[in-house]
């Protein structure tokens, strides 16, 4: 400790008073009463490692009238219900490692500086209702025994809980974050909602013990976090990354006008993604979901190499990449190719080569042609689903070259593009009535051209 701790006893951690030898809690009632008129509103506050019981504390808040300058509580024990509802506190408020054995409420009270909550342990509720902070406020490592409510806060810069433990519900609906708030490695025993929010929110690496229903604005990061019961995700505006994450119970996703990445999820329950507006989804590679539910999203840019079970995925109401229209030289054979307009995943294009996709090194025609037949079974569009039988016939003969898959191809599409057919068909008998009649006027000409033999009159006799 870096103060001079209570005479009192060894065991006492409390800031010695000047120019007495004990800590506030400790000092006789005379050197009480001196200690507590000298305290000023809007000076510093400090009692570090003091004992603080309901009486003491109202008694502190009341000598510098609801109005503490830079306040210092490391480690305080807060032994009785500790209301600083509706105090503004002028400075910075450090309360690291503190311990709050009974209420702990900053119920509308506001802080004009940072507020630092680092290590505390709070056994019993803890509120921050309607409390305005304009700085940045710490809880990381913290520990909450029971219930924590944060809604309808507003937190200027920021709000930081890395590790901290949430042992109750946890509510933070209505709250605005100037920053972002951080949650990276914390842990949420029961329910955790987190509705309505303004402000970007991390939630990278954290476990949620049971139901979480989040939201954000700008940006939500979830990368690696693990749910074991139903992850219930609503966001506007925003890009939402959910990669490796877990989820053991029903995940629900719904978007107004944002993007999301799945990459290497694990989705053990029935999921749906529903997007409104603008809404894409990025990747779903590697991704393992038995039942997996898209609708109204653009994949013109989702990647679907490594899903596991492409068969579970159904899509209604989605887009995707077509491909380009026109004739095209190349180098393989056939050097003269033609390409119809027809959907395809991003994954083929990137395969191919054109140009708004990166090709990928495990991408193959055969593994191109299982997804496109596996995916077409859950499509609620005939087109949609035609175009990836056809696509999927396509990667079949990219990765086989059989010559009579090219012939199926070129004669009619593989039984898709009959037009192909007709026009085969239309060619053959303009070709044959061409060279019949060509056939039938060379020998009329050949007729006319040829002179006939002399006669030889007849003598009479």
């Amino acid at each position: 400790m870096d103060w001079v701790t209570c005479a009192h006893s060894a065991a006492c951690t409390g800031i010695a008073r000047q120019p007495y030898e004990n800590c506030l809690f400790h000092l006789p009632p005379p050197q009480r009463d001196e200690a507590l008129a000298a305290l000023v509103p809007g000076r510093l506050l400090d009692l570090r490692g003091t004992i603080l019981d309901s009486a003491l504390l109202a008694q502190v808040l009341e000598a510098v009238g609801g109005k503490p300058g830079r306040t210092r509580l490391e480690q305080a024990r807060f032994t009785g219900e500790a209301r600083f509802s509706g105090v503004h506190f002028l400075g910075d408020v450090s309360l690291d490692g503190a311990r709050f054995e009974r209420l702990a409420s900053f119920f509308d009270a506001c802080f004009g500086g940072n507020v630092s909550l680092a290590g505390a342990r709070f056994a019993r509720e803890l509120s921050f209702h309607g409390a305005r902070v304009r700085g940045h406020v710490s809880l990381d490592r913290a520990l909450m025994a029971r219930d924590a409510l944060f809604s309808q806060t507003a937190f200027g810069r920021g709000l930081s809980c890395e590790r901290a433990r949430f042992d109750g519900y946890a509510t933070f609906d209505g709250a605005s974050f100037g920053d972002t708030a951080t949650f990276r490695g914390a842990r949420f025993g029961k329910t955790l909602s987190f509705r309505k929010v303004t402000g970007a929110a991390v939630f990278d690496s954290a476990h949620f013990a049971a139901d979480a229903y989040l939201s954000a604005t700008g940006r939500l990061c979830a990368v690696s976090a693990r749910a074991d019961a139903a992850l219930d995700v609503t966001v506007h505006g925003c890009a939402l990354d959910l990669r490796r994450v877990e989820v053991a119970g029903q995940l629900m996703v719904r978007m107004t006008d944002s993007h999301a990445d799945l990459e290497s999820a694990l989705l053990r329950c029935p999921a749906s993604i529903t997007g409104r507006g603008a809404s894409s989804l990025t990747s779903l590679r590697q991704v393992t979901a038995p039942s997996l539910s898209l609708y109204g999203l653009d994949l013109t840019t989702c990647r679907f190499a490594g899903l596991a079970h492409p068969a579970g995925l159904r899509l209604k109401g989605c887009t995707f990449a077509f491909t380009p229209r026109g004739v095209r030289l190349s180098l393989r054979w056939p050097p003269l190719r033609w390409f119809s307009r027809r959907r395809a995943l991003a994954d083929e294009h990137g395969w191919r080569g054109w140009a708004h996709a990166t090709p990928e090194e495990s991408t193959t025609p055969d593994g191109l042609a299982a997804l496109y037949a596996s995916l077409r079974e859950g499509l609620d569009d005939d087109g949609t689903a035609a175009d990836f039988a056809f696509a999927a016939m396509e990667m079949r003969r990219q990765a086989t070259r059989r010559w009579w898959l090219s012939l199926y191809w070129l004669a009619c599409g593989y039984g898709m593009r009959m037009w192909r057919a007709a026009a085969w068909t239309v060619l053959l008998v303009a070709v044959t009535a061409g060279a019949l009649l060509w056939t039938s006027t060379s020998h009329a000409a050949r007729r006319t051209t040829t002179p006939r033999p002399p006669t030889t009159p007849t003598l009479p006799r």
